[in-house]
């Protein structure tokens, strides 16, 4: 029997950002400056994957193709999504440093990963020069992995593509794919963990697919928190996720009853 060597964190709804805003934020900004406005389920939809092709997702969307022809009497082409992220980019990069605040039990949880002798890394759908804002920002509020790896360093395949995971095994020099964890906070984390082959656990307050804010959620009653954290809970188990998790607070007691093979 092998032990766990490293855990695989996501940044944004994950690690730091509760609720996952600052790219929602973007991509409205982003949108509506070419006369379209989407909603927040539209933009969180394809959360987690490279910001390209999460734009050029949405794009795709029913409602979404006919406002862009309604607005702009055509058909939506490469060059628009290209412009489209490009204006994401520059209103993400205006706000991330806002956006990286850890969450609750992450840095207690990391330090507690690292007192057992397992590493930290991470990947995410930012860009290098975006988490070249967030990674300072939250190392100044205590969290710190021991890797991270954007799709700019896998030829810009992100998720739901394995290769960010391969690229932190490979330099936290992890013995295989079995002992590490991958834990995110959308759908596209999941599928990255396991297309990865390894363990996928989803995280469930302040995350993405929950899309609260911490005031509004703690606003919740009791039986609508527990509705909601049901409702997330399917989604992640909907995309294959072998564990669930109400917060990092509950991450090393789970990694304890995890047994690998």
């Amino acid at each position: 029997m092998s032990k766990i060597e490293a855990v695989i964190f996501d940044w944004a709804g994950t690690t730091v950002d509760y609720g996952c805003f600052a790219p929602v934020r973007a991509f409205i900004e982003a949108f509506k400056a070419f006369g379209i406005e989407p909603t927040v389920d539209e933009v969180r939809a394809p959360m987690g994957m490279l910001k390209w092709d999460h734009i050029h997702t949405m794009m795709q969307m029913d409602r979404i193709t006919e406002e862009w022809k309604r607005v702009h009497g055509k058909m939506w082409t490469k060059e628009d999504v290209d412009a489209v992220y490009q204006k994401s980019e520059t209103s993400i990069m205006d706000i991330l440093y806002q956006y990286s605040e850890p969450k609750p039990y992450v840095i207690e949880t990391v330090a507690e990963l690292r007192m057992r002798g397992i590493k930290i890394g991470s990947t995410t759908g930012y860009t290098d020069e975006m988490m070249d804002i967030v990674v300072p920002e939250a190392k100044k509020r205590g969290y710190e992995p021991d890797a991270w790896f954007s799709a700019n360093s896998t030829g810009n395949m992100g998720r739901p593509y394995p290769f960010m995971i391969f690229k932190n095994l490979e330099a936290l020099k992890v013995s295989s794919v079995r002992a590490a964890v991958k834990v995110g906070d959308t759908a596209a984390d999941i599928r990255e963990g396991k297309n990865a082959g390894m363990i996928s656990i989803g995280i469930i307050e302040g995350s993405s697919v929950m899309g609260l804010n911490a005031e509004e959620y703690e606003a919740l009653s009791d039986e609508k928190k527990e509705i909601e954290c049901e409702r997330v809970r399917r989604v992640y188990e909907d995309c294959g996720a072998d564990y669930v998790i109400k917060n990092m607070g509950d991450l090393c007691q789970l990694l304890d009853t995890i047994v690998i093979k």
